[in-house]
C-alpha cells in the first residue's frame, strides 16, 4: 500500500479548520453554559468557513499570514521499503 506524503508543520490549510473547529467547541460549550446567544459565534465561523471555502481567505487567514504561517506546509520524505534496503 503506498504511503501518503506526511505534512511537516503548520500552514494556513491546516490551521483554519482547526481553529475553526475549536472555536465551534466553545461556542457550544458557551451556549449550554451561559446563552443560547453564543450561537452568534457558530454563526459567524461558519460564515468564514465559507468564505474560506470559495474564496480562499478568511480574516483569521489574513491574519495568519500577516503573523507568519505559511500559506502551504512542505511534504516530509517518506522513506518506503525498497528506499530502506538499497
Amino acid at each position: 500500500m503506498p504511503q501518503l506524503p506526511r505534512q511537516h508543520g503548520w500552514s494556513i490549510p491546516r490551521v483554519v479548520p482547526l481553529l475553526a473547529g475549536f472555536m465551534v467547541l466553545v461556542s457550544a460549550l458557551l451556549t449550554a453554559v451561559v446563552s443560547p446567544w453564543w450561537l452568534l459565534l457558530t454563526a459567524f465561523v461558519a460564515a468564514n468557513l465559507l468564505l474560506y471555502g470559495t474564496l480562499g481567505w478568511c480574516p483569521a487567514s489574513l491574519v495568519m499570514a500577516r503573523v507568519g504561517i505559511p500559506a502551504s506546509a512542505t511534504a516530509c520524505p517518506t522513506h518506503t521499503r525498497e528506499s530502506r534496503s538499497s
